[in-house]
């Protein structure tokens, strides 16, 4: 599959929409799918089904971009993030990256320690404590019951109830737009979750756990004082 460098793309429409620039991913997607489709047509699946195809790659990529805006001032917070599936790797782990793993793991008694399933971690160089986990979809319909799972074993633990649990999506089906007459994803974030953050140009109903994506690093600023 053609390699497709969507931080070029983000940082051409950044030159355009500057602060804005996350509001317009989806449209970055759209363009980034003209690309993929091209490219899946010399060498398509057994299927033949391009959509089945192009939404692994937009979730797998969105996950990239997001850490890829975040990272430098995550960084500038004196923190670090990194992917969660790094953790989950069967070979040998690093000291820094094998004590975060056993301070994000969820104890389960005797079933032992397993990780969150969450796909980005941020945490504390200097202690290895971790402060967020992200989960990263496109859509509220990708897993926000299961994230609200994990916040509240997250919560359930001594050890880990201070770990903050975030949402970051496109939110392209809109289910978070509106409060009232409110639907059972936002419901979810309203009542489960730390905050979810929308990366759109839609207008947007926010809350105290509803936000545009602008928010985030202020918050999560906050969150160390």
């Amino acid at each position: 599959m053609k390699y497709i460098d969507l931080e070029k793309m983000y940082q051409e429409i950044k030159l355009q929409y500057k602060e804005d620039a996350y509001k317009h991913i989806s449209g970055l997607l759209q363009k980034a799918k003209k690309v993929h489709y091209q490219d899946w047509q010399k060498n398509p699946t057994l299927k033949g089904d391009h959509e089945q195809s192009w939404r692994a790659f937009k979730g797998k990529n969105f996950e990239k971009l997001v850490r890829y805006i975040i990272e430098n001032e995550v960084k500038d917070l004196g923190l670090k993030v990194i992917n969660g599936t790094l953790l989950e790797r069967k070979e040998f782990l690093s000291e820094e990256y094998s004590r975060v793993k056993r301070n994000v793991a969820v104890n389960f008694g005797e079933y032992g320690l397993h990780l969150p399933d969450v796909d980005l971690i941020i945490y504390q160089p200097t202690n290895y404590k971790v402060v967020a986990v992200i989960s990263t979809k496109v859509t509220l319909r990708e897993r926000i019951a299961q994230t609200g799972y994990w916040k509240l074993k997250l919560f359930s633990d001594e050890a880990t109830k201070h770990i903050k649990v975030f949402f970051i999506t496109l939110d392209e089906d809109g289910t978070l737009l509106k409060r009232w007459p409110i639907k059972k994803g936002r419901a979810i974030v309203e009542k489960d979750l730390d905050a979810s953050y929308v990366l759109t140009d839609e207008p947007l109903e926010e809350s105290k756990r509803v936000k545009l994506f602008e928010h985030f690093i202020d918050d999560l600023r906050g969150y160390l004082e």
